[in-house]
Formats: C-alpha cells, structure tokens, sequence
C-alpha cells in the first residue's frame, strides 16, 4: 500500500501542474466572511456558474476555488493530511478512482445530507464519495466533412470507417492518451472490459495515425476547425459545451455502448470547515444546483428530481441499457493497480505500434 501511495505522488509530481486560484469575496461583502475553500478539476470558467449560484443562497460566505489535475486533488489532500494542515473543505474530480481511494484511506469523511437516502446507489458509496454528474464518453466530429455520409456510430463502424478511408483520414483522429489523461485511462480501462474486440479499434486508429492529447480541449479544437476529422471517447460535458459555441463539431453517443463516468464531491476528513464543505456539496445535490449543472454547464445532472433532457433519468429514458456507468464502489480501485495498469498501456502501446 505504501508503494501505491509513493508511487501516486510521483505521478502527481511529474505532472505539469495547473493549479490556478480565484478568489469569489461573499456576495454580503462582509470583509470576515467564512471562507469555503476548493480544489476542483472542472475548469473554473464552466465552475462559475456553480459558484455564483451557492453564494446566491449563501450571501455570507467567501469562495477560493483552485482549479488543477485530478492527481494534483489527490497528491494536496493526502500530503496536507498527513503533515498535520488543514485541506480544502470540498474536492471535486472526474478521478472516480483516486476519489474513492481517498474516502477508502480515510481521507475522507461521511456527509450524511438530506439528500444521501434518495441519490442513486451506484452513486452513493457510504455517504462519504458522492458522483454527482453522468458524463458520456462520445465520438465527437467535424460535420462539413460527413455532409451527405453519416459518421460512424459504433466502434465497429468506426473500424470499417478508418480502414476504408485511411488515406483521407490519416492524422486526423484523435483521443486521450492513456498514460497521461486519468479520465483517458478510465475510459479505456472500461472499453476493454466491456467490448471483447476493442483492440481491433485501438489498432485501427494507430494505422489511422491517431495523435494523442492529455485534455479534451485540444482535440476539440481540431475538430471544430476541420484538422481532425473524429475524436474517439471524448467527455461529453466539455464536447457539448465545446458544440453550444462551435456548430461545426458534431456528438454521438456509441449505438453499442457508451461508458459513462461522473465527478466525485467529498468533503476531507482534514477540512477546515467541515461544516461549508457539506453546504456546498448540500447545493450540488439539491434540484437548484443539478439544474445549474445540467442547463449552465451543460453537464448531464444525477438527482431523479431534476427533469429535462440533460439528466441521467432522461438519457437513460432514452438510450437505456446502451449506457454504461461506472459505479462509484471499491471496484474503482482496480484501475490503481500498478502491474494491471502497466499492462493496460503496454497492450494499448503495442496495439498502436508506439515505442
């Protein structure tokens, strides 16, 4: 357990950081206001929305929002902890694994909220790790280039696409590389599991050139501009909001299967105020603040009371057993494994003939 932990804070360590802080004064504009303090991996731009609408109910409280990698989250909170500091009061991460890791290592605390008895029980594990968005891994694509052909909508038509069309698609594919994106691995780690011939599709889009990125921003780009043409298992969240500002850039959920993945909220057990980092994760789960995340951030809500199209009830009313969800449970903890992990990126390397 101690190498597992060692080795996550190397990894952590060698990661460019991207800790960016802001500070959101009470909206009371008392000068000793509480301040509730925390680290997130969603973009603080797509956060805001959030943030102003927490202090709208809150008018006495303070916010100072650092935004930075998922394994920056983990590395802060464990290593705070230990030396005896305080940490953030709220942590929110689209690490699923090294969430749950925290809560499992006692990291964590329980947040036994109003809301826990109804939350979804693949979303609830002990009322300490809370998922609190349902988040579509989709083929995102440039729509100009499929005027009058439809873009292929499995991963088997994804194979017959890249092979057929090598020449006009080559170096125009892309998709996280595995190694260094947590959402990528994940994605990856549950396609293998879930569909027996998904290193014919690895291999395919290796013969089609396919470059690898670390976040989605730069595969949405080329994208949206005409330079790639498909990116494979794209996060849906920052797909659709790239899509709502560029018209060019077309989603599909996969017709065979589509992973779904959901950021985590927990409030550390070293928080230094407990007590605001229940309140903000109370706003997360109430309908007010899943409505803000499904209509501003454009990220799918989790809570069956919220109602509209951008929910997990109504995608799942929709497209039904073709989602595939990934529960927050000890089962997350596989994905740490270190030999498994080397294995999954070996097998992936070797698939796309990198070296």
């Amino acid at each position: 357990m101690r190498l597992l932990h060692c080795f996550f804070i190397l990894v952590a360590s060698i990661v460019p950081a991207r800790a960016d802080a802001i500070f959101l004064p009470a909206a009371s504009g008392a000068a000793d206001a509480r301040i509730l303090k925390i680290y997130s991996s969603l973009d603080e731009p797509l956060a805001r929305p959030m943030l102003e609408g927490f202090q709208a109910t809150n008018p006495d409280v303070a916010i100072s929002y650092e935004d930075m990698l998922t394994g920056e989250i983990y590395d802060r909170i464990v290593r705070e902890t230990d030396s005896g500091e305080k940490t953030a009061d709220f942590a929110f991460s689209s690490a699923m694994d090294l969430q749950v890791k925290l809560g499992n290592d006692g990291y964590a605390q329980r947040s036994d909220l109003p809301l826990s008895g109804i939350w979804p029980s693949w979303a609830n594990w002990h009322n300490t790790s809370y998922a609190l968005t349902f988040e579509p891994a989709v083929f995102v694509y440039h729509k100009p280039s499929f005027v009058g052909r439809e873009p292929p909508g499995t991963r088997a038509e994804l194979v017959e696409f890249l092979r057929k069309n090598n020449d006009t698609v080559f170096g125009r594919i892309g998709t996280y590389d595995i190694e260094r994106s947590g959402v990528g691995h994940l994605f990856m780690a549950r396609d293998q599991e879930q569909f027996s011939d998904i290193w014919s599709v690895i291999s395919a889009m290796g013969e089609a050139g396919v470059k690898l990125y670390s976040e989605s921003q730069a595969i949405l780009e080329r994208v949206s501009d005409g330079r790639f043409i498909l990116g494979y298992n794209i996060l849906g969240s920052y797909a659709a909001d790239w899509a709502s500002r560029h018209p060019d850039v077309g989603i599909l959920l996969p017709r065979d299967y589509t992973v779904v993945m959901s950021r985590i909220g927990l409030v550390p057990q070293a928080a230094a105020a407990p007590d605001l980092g229940k309140r903000y994760l109370a706003f997360l789960m109430s309908q007010e603040g899943q409505q803000i995340m499904a209509s501003k951030l454009q990220i799918p809500a989790v809570s069956p009371e919220v109602a509209g199209h951008n929910t997990a009830t109504t995608m799942h009313a929709l497209h039904g057993a073709q989602l595939k969800p990934v529960p927050v449970s000890l089962g997350l903890m596989v994905y740490l494994d270190q030999v498994k992990r080397a294995r999954l990126i070996k097998r992936w390397n070797d698939a796309l003939r990198l070296r």
